[in-house]
């Protein structure tokens, strides 16, 4: 059921960093912006497999923000199961998905392979969320919308993407209903980021949906190409590994911009760098066609994907495990949640020689968290893992807003704006960006209950 009042229904990043869904209802029309994967805690997860809250029949058209899987990996299980509507997303969003989505459902494939071999799955055979072909059958409702150009998604709605740094095609959302606005940051980028150009400062708005991953927090001072270096020369002398657990899309590209700088100032010794993703490979394409959404000039662009060599076949993946150090590989998943980098974990993870480093945000209940929090046991592939390699955190590599960067994004706003629903962090994360809002804006600020509908004639 429908309703005809402007409404807001928060599916999912409520209590969460991950899981991004929100449905707007007007006029008799229903839009889901993003339609993300739930990540981390077993709790979490299990929503990816309850039935999805509405109908997805019922759902008119589907809006991404951009292309992380917790804001777009949910798409091919609501295509599957009945959504026949558009997926409105940027080219750059798109093309990524095109990357990402498919090897979403082939991972999953492979791990539901992998546990009923085990015998670890609660299910024989275990099953996978959805398929590599279920993710290429939903990439055919993707439709192509550019950067400030509103799009009329009826019931009164009026849809326009504004750009929001982070990652290639990465937007916000903002949607007019009448003389009303709402507007969605998605997942906001940092003005100091030396990749990606800074996010549109927020314009006037009524109601203002937030993410606040770093809600809680800033990103350290340290220059993260200094440190980088100073990592990489440390592990070098002993003769270890340097595993990065890098986010394939846009982590993995930051990453391979300040090694191909240290490498062209002698700041690091001249040892092998692997690129084993993939999909980071593919990507690169991508960002060179798409030149006017990111700062590098053509000759660092071309340095940055020479400083690597891409390792693409699982049985070269396999090599690099046999090789053994000095060397650097860069690999997904960022969180350790999947992928190659859990089986260099295996193979590296458990001499003190090497380090591991995680190069972002570590949502809670991932081995990235666990590790990040000083824990050192872990199961991977059904079997446990004791991690003694060194264990580096580099927050300073992300590329979300931090506390004080979401602040002075907001304080651009001409006017306050109605209500500020903060979403998509940690609980304490969350609750702490809401009482800086509160106290520093003087705005009203809530954090929303997952599954609450709020009334945007009347936003509470």
């Amino acid at each position: 059921m429908t309703h005809d009042r402007p409404s807001l229904r928060f599916l999912g990043a409520t209590d969460t960093v991950t899981g991004s869904r929100y449905l707007l209802e007007s006029g008799g029309r229903r839009v889901l912006v993003d339609c993300g994967l739930f990540q981390g805690y077993k709790r979490s997860r299990e929503r990816n497999r309850t039935p999805f809250p509405v109908p997805p029949h019922s759902i008119d058209a589907v809006v991404l923000t951009h292309a992380h899987l917790d804001h777009t990996g949910y798409v091919p299980a609501l295509v599957r199961d009945g959504f026949k509507g558009p997926v409105y997303a940027t080219d750059g969003t798109t093309e990524l998905c095109k990357l990402i989505l498919p090897d979403s459902g082939y991972l999953q494939e492979e791990e539901a392979k992998y546990a009923t071999h085990r015998g670890s799955a609660s299910h024989s055979p275990a099953l996978p969320l959805y398929t590599a072909a279920d993710a290429v059958r939903s990439l055919n409702s993707f439709k192509v919308r550019e950067f400030d150009d509103p799009l009329d998604l009826g019931g009164g709605m009026e849809l326009t993407f504004v750009p929001a740094g982070h990652i290639l095609g990465a937007a916000q959302v903002h949607v007019r209903f009448g003389s009303q606005s709402l507007h969605f940051t998605g997942d906001l980028g940092r003005s100091d980021d030396p990749f990606m150009y800074p996010p549109r400062p927020l314009g006037e708005v009524d109601v203002l949906v937030t993410e606040s991953t770093y809600g809680n927090r800033k990103h350290a001072e340290a220059d993260p190409e200094e440190q980088l270096g100073e990592i990489v020369r440390r592990v070098a002398k002993r003769g270890g590994v340097v595993l990065f657990a890098a986010f394939a899309v846009g982590r993995a590209e930051t990453l391979m911009l300040y090694l191909s700088r240290l490498r062209r100032k002698n700041a690091i010794p001249d040892i092998p760098i692997y690129l084993n993703s993939p999909m980071a490979i593919d990507a690169s394409d991508m960002y060179q066609r798409h030149p006017e959404e990111h700062r590098l000039r053509p000759e660092e662009y071309r340095g940055m994907y020479t400083v690597a060599t891409f390792t693409r076949s699982v049985d070269d993946s396999k090599l690099l495990n046999l090789r053994g150090g000095p060397m650097i590989i860069i690999s997904a998943s960022g969180m350790l949640t999947g992928g190659r980098v859990l089986h260099h974990l295996a193979a590296y993870g458990t001499d003190p020689k090497n380090a591991v480093v995680l190069s972002g945000y570590q949502a809670g209940g991932t081995r990235g968290a666990a590790l990040a929090a000083g824990e050192r046991n872990v199961r991977v592939y059904g079997e446990d893992l004791t991690i003694r390699a060194e264990v580096i955190q580099m927050e300073n590599l992300s590329a979300h807003a931090d506390t004080d960067g979401l602040i002075a994004w907001m304080k651009a706003a001409p006017r306050a704006p109605r209500i500020a629903y903060v979403t998509h962090g940690e609980p304490d994360a969350a609750d702490a960006l809401r009482l800086r809002i509160k106290r520093e804006l003087g705005w009203r600020a809530r954090v929303p209950e997952y599954l609450e509908r709020v009334d945007l004639g009347n936003p509470r």
